[in-house]
């Protein structure tokens, strides 16, 4: 009993500090601003933008497509570690569950902001064609968020149960929600079944419908035979991809939440360690298809591939380009080899870093390619053939990453961000072999 109710100290959502507080309102700011520019957007057209004939995605795909691939690490590892019964993964499940729902949120809500008439996006059901992979999107990426927040929700249960006998007197109106959300869970034998089977069943359907939102992204560039784009490697180098940016967003947002409330009891530095073995590995991987696609055509690239290659290599977008591979990529493995790197602070920054890394990376992939038409139009503006994000898409990109942070913020305020029951559970499985021993 004192065990449980130093768990429920430790675990249960409290209130936010003085630091807290005015990193929400930060947040919103953010979020207002990008509201207005994109009021303005709509109101003025898309002209406010840098994007024209060529660059005709610019940086609001890239950040589509950045969360898409953050969403796909936090579900996916989630469900394979479920299915493993893996037990290090406890304390940090619930934490890369709340990041891939938020991702797949924004995600969907930024390709909408990237319409430049939402109030078109009837038309994408109405006038579907299934031989694009847009329509295809269109279908996954609801479906994803569904099987997302249900793979979050499902195993809440039992803590939304404790949570509400818990405010009973602290704060009656948190507690009335809880019992809600609990769906009268009492814990009954017959609960307990059915809620392992539903857990299963979700995290079965979730892994292959990940990978299908990764190809088919990965199809939507594969599929319009541009340079840059028109390569068979897109897929696995999609998927290989996102398990980089989650696992870094991952690490990244575990290390802030375990410094803000303390749990260093619970997530350790072995979960660290862990996930330190995970991101060499998705990094290493990484960087062979990154090879594939750009080192392996530099020998047998044609002439308009070879000018693409020139561009990312020693042109325009060459400090970009190998900040990312070296930075992003070839820095952390090395840090990563070393036990020392795979410390709580080292990871942190290795995290930051990665993340910041694979977001320039989406950009790389998005912008110089659409600089490269596979028909040039003659005599177009020379603006046209250069692109960077004007202060409008700066200022919705960023707001679209504020909103992300926000739905991540408000989430670990009210959701017991690793499980109570679960760990109880196991807390009491422990002294019990122990205590055999």
């Amino acid at each position: 009993m004192k065990n449980y109710n130093k768990l429920l100290k430790d675990l249960a959502p409290t209130k936010f500090g003085k630091v807290g507080v005015i990193w929400t309102i930060s947040l919103i700011v953010i979020i207002i601003i990008g509201i207005i520019a994109y009021v303005d957007q709509l109101i003025k057209g898309q002209v406010v933008t840098n994007m024209r004939d060529y660059a005709l995605w610019g940086i609001y795909i890239s950040n589509f497509v950045f969360f898409v691939a953050t969403s796909f690490v936090g579900s996916i590892t989630v469900a394979i570690l479920r299915l493993t019964h893996n037990s290090w993964r406890t304390p940090i499940v619930r934490i890369a569950e709340i990041i891939s729902l938020a991702a797949i949120i924004m995600a969907g809500i930024t390709i909408m902001i990237d319409m430049a008439r939402p109030d078109r996006l009837l038309n994408l059901f109405i006038h579907a064609r299934m031989q694009s992979p847009i329509t295809w999107d269109v279908i996954i990426i609801p479906t994803y968020i569904v099987l997302s927040f249900l793979l979050l929700y499902f195993p809440l249960l039992p803590d939304f149960a404790i949570l509400k006998k818990h405010y009973k007197e602290k704060s009656p109106f948190l507690s009335r929600w809880y019992g809600r959300l609990s769906l009268k869970w009492t814990g009954s034998l017959s609960q307990k079944t059915i809620q392992i089977k539903s857990i299963k069943i979700i995290a079965f359907m979730i892994i292959p419908v990940g990978i299908i939102l990764q190809t088919i992204d990965a199809w939507l560039f594969s599929t319009t035979f541009r340079i840059g784009w028109d390569s068979n490697n897109f897929a696995p180098y999609f998927i290989t991809g996102a398990f980089v940016a989650g696992i870094a967003a991952l690490i990244t947002v575990i290390y802030v939440v375990r410094k803000i409330y303390k749990l260093e009891n619970y997530i350790t530095d072995l979960h660290f360690d862990k996930l330190g073995k995970l991101l060499a590995l998705a990094c290493l991987t990484y960087l062979y298809f990154n090879i594939n696609e750009y080192l392996i055509p530099v020998f047998t690239a044609k002439k308009g591939e070879a000018i693409h290659l020139d561009t990312l290599f020693t042109g325009h977008y060459a400090i970009l380009f190998w900040f990312v591979i070296l930075v992003g990529l070839v820095v952390p493995i090395l840090i990563l080899l070393f036990k020392k790197g795979r410390k709580p602070l080292p990871m942190f920054l290795v995290g930051l870093t990665v993340v910041i890394g694979s977001w320039w990376k989406r950009y790389l992939i998005v912008t110089p390619t659409l600089l490269h038409p596979f028909l040039p139009i003659q005599g177009v503006p020379e603006s046209w053939r250069h692109y960077f994000p004007s202060l409008h898409e700066w200022l919705i990109t960023i707001a679209t990453l504020a909103m992300a942070l926000l739905i991540i913020t408000v989430l670990i305020r009210y959701l017991p961000i690793i499980p109570i029951q679960r760990t109880a559970d196991e807390q009491e499985l422990l002294k019990i072999k122990n205590t055999e021993s």
